[in-house]
């Protein structure tokens, strides 16, 4: 929508008015910031007093950040720009760039995870007239992100609706822990290790019916608002283990747009035209977001596969080079129990698994020393003991 003459100046001014919003406290970007040191000359000399002086610097940059980020703080992010001598101490100006926070950990498997719908939890605020996409673009454009990073095979199920009740979310209220849930049938029926869900929490359009206060911004707003309105985002994202059903991530991602609020039908989530409206372009920024924090999330969790059959000592896997898995690994090997146990977590290990053969989407081997070969069924899995550093 293109505004022209006065109702652009309207915009203009609400807009200088009602100012940014971010997303959340820390968007990851790198950023700098300088500070002074200074540290008194002593017998020990001037080298001593300046170390001494950056290091204080180093100590004052440190107080400003969270607990996490001081720790990572290493000598590379610090450059003295400049240092004098004055008044029998030494002084040092320190820039300091502080990065993202750097990924602790990492494994070479690549994770599955199967998406699933994300219903609105107000219907009525998605009219007839806003894309219909969003319920399953939403999800599939996070799987699509995460099976570029080249750590996630994902499949897309967001047809499919997993909470009965969406204001309730992330609470499933039918049978929420048993084989027999949705979540975990949909985990075991497409190989995967995670589930991928969520709810549309906020999408609705304020009221221009009334303008609240007097003077000559209320008389702006009672002008503008045929022209500009505000809508409010709000997105949860969650993630639950497909062997247990733990819920392992939950995150909610906010925002508003002011001006044009339209998102119209026809238009698919991770198109050019999506994006280049102002609701998409939001809802494109969240997506990215997500993507992001359930990457760095799941670069940690451990890896697991389900077995798919078991022939005498050979045990197969429903997994195999596409997802990493190389010859000579060893596996820990758990039993999935029977419906009353099972989702209850990794307690029942069977032994451990040493990978003997690899194919594309299988691979197999045999239990060390071949104790509890007996024991194991299709349908236990199997988990690896800790990610690569």
């Amino acid at each position: 929508m293109r505004f022209n003459g006065l109702p652009m100046l309207l915009l203009l001014l609400l807009t200088a008015c009602a100012g940014g919003e971010d997303y959340r406290e820390d968007s990851g970007a790198s950023r700098q910031t300088t500070v002074q040191g200074s540290a008194p000359i002593t017998g020990a000399g001037a080298e001593s007093a300046r170390q001494a002086a950056i290091d204080n610097a180093i100590a004052t940059i440190s107080s400003q950040l969270k607990p996490e980020k001081a720790k990572s703080l290493a000598a590379s992010d610090i450059k003295v720009v400049d240092e004098w001598q004055e008044g029998g101490a030494y002084h040092v100006q320190v820039l300091a760039v502080l990065s993202s926070e750097q990924q602790t950990c990492q494994t070479h498997y690549r994770k599955r995870l199967v998406a699933t719908a994300f219903p609105a939890m107000s219907t009525e605020q998605i009219s007839g007239a806003d894309s219909q996409d969003l319920y399953s673009g939403i999800p599939r454009e996070i799987g699509n992100r995460l099976m570029e990073s080249g750590d996630f095979i994902v499949r897309n199920q967001t047809n499919t609706l997993i909470y009965d009740r969406p204001e309730l979310a992330p609470e499933i209220s039918v049978l929420d822990h048993r084989v027999d849930s949705l979540l975990l049938r949909l985990a075991r029926q497409n190989n995967a290790e995670l589930v991928l869900s969520g709810v549309i929490r906020d999408f609705k359009i304020e009221s221009t019916e009334y303008v609240r206060g007097s003077g000559i911004l209320a008389s702006i707003k009672s002008m503008a608002r045929d022209y500009v309105a505000r809508r409010s985002i709000a997105i949860d994202v969650y993630v639950h283990d497909g062997f247990t059903g733990a819920l392992v991530f939950q995150q909610r991602y906010s925002d508003s747009i002011l001006g044009d609020v339209s998102l119209p039908a026809g238009y698919s989530v991770g198109s050019e035209r999506f994006d280049s409206t102002s609701a998409g372009h939001k809802i494109t920024q969240i997506i990215a977001m997500a993507t992001a924090d359930i990457q760095q999330m799941f670069a940690c969790y451990p890896f697991a596969a389900r077995v798919d059959s078991v022939d005498k000592q050979r045990i197969m896997l429903a997994a195999g080079a596409q997802d990493r898995i190389r010859v000579g690994e060893r596996l820990m090997v758990y039993s999935s129990g029977d419906s009353e146990t099972s989702g209850m977590g990794f307690t029942n290990a069977i032994g451990v698994m040493v990978v003997t053969d690899v194919g594309p989407t299988m691979a197999a081997g045999q239990l060390e020393d071949g104790i509890g070969k007996t024991l194991v069924r299709p349908g236990d899995w199997v988990r690896s003991f800790s990610v690569r550093y």
